[in-house]
């Protein structure tokens, strides 16, 4: 069982929403995660993380220092209140697939306060997601196949890419985003409370 680390366990939106309210533009948080999101599924190849933060920010009028602001924010970082529940519920191993650096997907995964079997970050893989490498990095380190495996995604780019790696995918959609136009097999859920694989 993976999950997505920043969206489907952990709230980032609440930090980085934070972050622009310290910068005096409270309304700028949403825009900015959400170009993040989007700059980092067509990426590809890694680029260091905080650069594509910082890349995000410019592009929604956020001043430079954004993501050095993130970074240090980072350990507010809290799972949303249906996730600890759910993963005490699972008689499996569990893994992360994130889209940040080694250090920084560290640190979150320390404030999910679950264990994890395995934790895969795009700096690892080489990748963003939703380019194949970080899923099958994971594949490769558990032994399994995608279709052994199923995967929880944060965002509707990371659901897109989990299920053309071949996992079983639902996609936590915390935000009610807009449904998948191309991903009917995907299983979307408001959250994991009273949920299972």
């Amino acid at each position: 069982m993976c999950f997505d680390l920043l969206s489907a366990l952990l709230d980032s939106w609440s930090v980085w929403d934070g972050v622009a309210a310290a910068l005096g533009r409270p309304e700028q948080g949403r825009p900015w995660r959400r170009r993040y999101l989007e700059l980092t599924s067509t990426v590809g190849r890694y680029r260091p993380y905080l650069e594509v933060v910082a890349e995000a920010a410019a592009a929604t009028a956020l001043p430079a220092s954004a993501a050095a602001r993130l970074e240090a924010a980072w350990d507010g970082l809290r799972p949303w209140p249906d996730v600890v529940p759910a993963l005490a519920t699972l008689g499996v191993p569990t893994a992360v697939v994130t889209n940040c650096s080694l250090a920084l997907g560290r640190r979150a995964v320390a404030a999910v306060g679950a264990p994890f079997a395995l934790v895969v970050t795009a700096e690892e893989a080489g990748a963003y997601k939703p380019d194949p490498a970080p899923y099958r990095l994971a594949c490769e380190r558990l032994g399994l196949d995608p279709r052994e495996m199923a995967f929880v995604a944060g965002s509707p780019f990371d659901a897109r890419g989990a299920l053309g790696c071949g996992f079983q995918v639902t996609w936590v959609n915390r935000l009610d985003d807009p449904p998948l136009l191309d991903a009917s097999a995907v299983r979307v859920v408001p959250s994991l409370d009273g949920w299972t694989p």
